[in-house]
């Protein structure tokens, strides 16, 4: 495995990590944040291993497009892409005062949970791909 593989792949459990952190905090806008972040950064992981020397994974947030990027949207099962699609809006929607409530509102201890085992889930998943 390359560096720059490595390098997004310890990003991606470090974030996951972190959502586990904010899970036991109660900071559960925070746990569907960092479970984007840690699914985003294990696609960029992926592209990272076929990129050329110098060049360096996109500069973008959506799931989606990360996924198809990677070569991986289409090996997914259709549970996969449908979580990667529940994810998808709890990045940069986060952000935003206007977002924010009505994505929070949707969280609780319950649904981060399910949030988290789909991220590890998923993270196995992606990285048994490399």
């Amino acid at each position: 495995m390359n560096e720059r593989t490595e390098y997004w792949l310890d990003l991606a459990d470090y974030d996951l990590e972190t959502a586990k952190v904010m899970l036991n905090g109660g900071r559960y806008l925070y746990v569907g944040f960092m479970c984007h972040q840690t699914i985003e950064k294990s696609f960029k992981a992926v592209i990272a291993r076929d990129c050329d020397e110098g060049e360096i994974p996109p500069k973008i947030h959506h799931l989606l497009k990360l996924a198809d990027r990677a070569g991986l949207f289409q090996k997914m099962s259709a549970d996969q892409q449908a979580f990667i699609k529940e994810l998808n809006p709890m990045n940069i929607e986060a952000r935003y005062p206007e977002s924010k409530e009505a994505i929070a509102a949707g969280l609780n201890a319950e649904t981060c949970k399910k949030l988290l085992i789909g991220t590890e889930e998923l993270l196995c998943w992606i990285k048994e791909q490399l």
